[in-house]
């Protein structure tokens, strides 16, 4: 790694963790500066806007992740259920070990500060746009035209976000277990009736 670019994935990396633990606003630049182990003007010459440009970097990299992982358990699966249901055990299993202290980082920075910084909104749409981009060609593999897989697509992405926030609240996976299973018999009994049509 070029020398003057050593600090700059120890900051995103770190930025990425600390904003899935405790927020946008919660973390100070002197947080994420010892954290990562990089001098302090180090956070300027990588990142000219301050925080903001920070938090842009961190949703890319978290939204590069998400994707490749549902990428990949897509591959491995038959049906969007089935992905559905594993990404749910990773997903449970992750927020578990961190006693349900854990949230997204990409919802939790575009909670905070969507819409009204503009680079921060955009690099959430594209972060959750590729994560909808895998699902919608699993819809498509199971028998939907794209119209209704980019629906579909929506609804998983939306209720799975969703029962993240109530795991951590009732410090339980079962939220996440039970939205991807109640959602996996949802798209199946569609691709039922897609068969009977």
């Amino acid at each position: 790694m070029a020398p003057r670019q050593k600090h700059r994935q120890p900051v995103i990396e770190t930025a990425v963790r600390l904003f899935r633990q405790q927020g946008y606003s919660a973390t100070g630049l002197n947080d994420l500066v010892f954290e990562a182990g990089a001098p302090k003007g180090s956070i300027y010459h990588y990142f000219p806007e301050g925080k903001a440009s920070i938090a842009v970097a961190a949703v890319e990299e978290a939204g590069r992740r998400v994707a490749e992982t549902v990428a990949a358990i897509a591959a491995r699966t038959g049906s969007t259920r089935e992905l559905l249901i594993e990404h749910a055990r990773l997903l449970g299993g992750w927020m578990a070990k961190s006693g349900f202290r854990d949230g997204c980082p990409i919802t939790t920075v575009i909670l905070e500060l969507a819409p009204q910084e503009r680079l921060i909104a955009e690099a959430g749409r594209k972060a959750y746009a590729a994560r909808q981009s895998v699902l919608e060609r699993k819809l498509m593999e199971d028998g939907f035209r794209r119209p209704k897989a980019a629906e579909l697509a929506i609804l998983c992405m939306s209720a799975l976000q969703g029962s993240l926030v109530q795991a951590r609240v009732e410090t339980s996976r079962k939220p996440i277990d039970a939205t991807a299973k109640q959602l996996g018999d949802l798209i199946e009994a569609a691709r039922g009736s897609l068969v009977r049509a």
